[in-house]
């Protein structure tokens, strides 16, 4: 299976976040990509870099002044107080319930919360051309599987996506690289794809993106929403809305969920992917369902990972995996290469 890389993912490297009123290390950090590259290119999968432009295919999944905002954030930033150089902005007010968020406010502080749904995802210098690469390779990995009729590819890329919206950034995820892909896979000629989310946490901001689109079949399996983040979105009544009804599926697991629970939801969204008779298939491969992820509390073992590429390989379809979370750095490549090995295997 080729694997998306790009080395520019270790631009976005904050020093710290806050959990649970500390300040901590960050989870989402560089070694997370490093590890998984390492583990893959040890079992002898083939890695390349990105060579297709997201920019397009950005602009169909993300909003005009999100975009902007994104990729001048950092200047803003210093533009302030050149001393910022040495800060890491967070958001501290947010436009909600009867707060109005159609105008863009001047003041950056109020923009930055505008365009975050917390102050879990710290901005550096490097945020957009990390990000951008993500994207990019997003894009590269739908236009092998549309031009040279590959059957997986697989992007071993930071910070993910899936929790980023339209117009909004969250949980370390700024642009939506499993959007990006799903959507160039249709700038391709599928007609119709299908997106499963592995991760812990529910890909709220996929949900939002595709919830009105027929065409489009967001399944996810994660923790439930009442009690893990990201509390707002991932519930079972959320079936899509107008064209998107039916679309829409969301299996929440209580928290502390064992393999054979997990495997039982992984089974449901399968079949209704099948059902579906998509033309693609993108994963949104977070592995923080690992047993010993610091802030998820799943119960998978390394080895179910194998499990879970058999089963996804039993579906049939063209498949891009996006590595999404998963912060128990030191198994993070070997749970990754169990995925796509058994896959490939498949």
């Amino acid at each position: 299976m080729i694997t998306f890389f790009s080395s520019a993912h270790a631009l976005h490297a904050p020093a710290y976040e806050f959990f649970r009123g500390d300040r901590v290390a960050c989870f989402e950090s560089p070694a997370r990509a490093e590890r998984v590259l390492h583990e893959l290119t040890t079992r002898g999968h083939a890695v390349r870099a990105p060579d297709v432009d997201s920019a397009d295919v950005l602009a169909q999944v993300h909003t005009p002044r999100y975009l902007a905002f994104l990729a001048g954030a950092w200047s803003q930033w210093l533009a302030l107080d050149p001393r910022h150089a040495d800060l890491q902005p967070f958001p501290s007010v947010w436009p909600v319930r009867t707060l109005r968020s159609d105008l863009e406010p001047a003041n950056f502080t109020a923009r930055l919360g505008l365009y975050s749904i917390d102050n879990g995802s710290p901005l550096v210098a490097g945020t957009w051309a990390a990000a951008k690469a993500g994207a990019d390779a997003a894009a590269s990995a739908a236009r092998l599987l549309s031009s040279s009729g590959a059957r997986s590819a697989f992007c071993a890329t930071r910070p993910p996506g899936h929790h980023a919206g339209a117009d909004f950034m969250g949980g370390y995820c700024f642009l939506n690289n499993a959007a990006v892909a799903a959507q160039s896979l249709f700038d391709g000629g599928c007609v119709r794809v299908a997106v499963l989310d592995v991760d812990y946490h529910h890909g709220n901001g996929t949900q939002s993106i595709f919830y009105d689109r027929a065409d489009v079949l967001f399944a996810s399996l994660h923790g439930d929403p009442r009690t893990e983040y990201p509390f707002y979105l991932g519930h079972a009544d959320e079936t899509g809305a107008g064209a998107g009804e039916g679309f829409n599926l969301n299996l929440p697991l209580p928290a502390g969920s064992a393999a054979d629970a997990w495997f039982a939801a992984l089974d449901v969204a399968c079949s209704r992917i099948e059902r579906h008779r998509a033309d693609a298939l993108v994963v949104s491969l977070g592995l923080d369902t690992y047993a010993d992820d610091p802030i998820s509390t799943f119960a998978l073992a390394s080895s179910d990972f194998s499990r879970l590429g058999d089963r996804l390989a039993r579906i049939g379809l063209p498949t891009v995996f996006i590595l999404e979370g998963g912060y128990a750095s030191e198994a993070l490549g070997i749970n990754a290469a169990n995925v796509l090995d058994a896959f490939d295997g498949g």
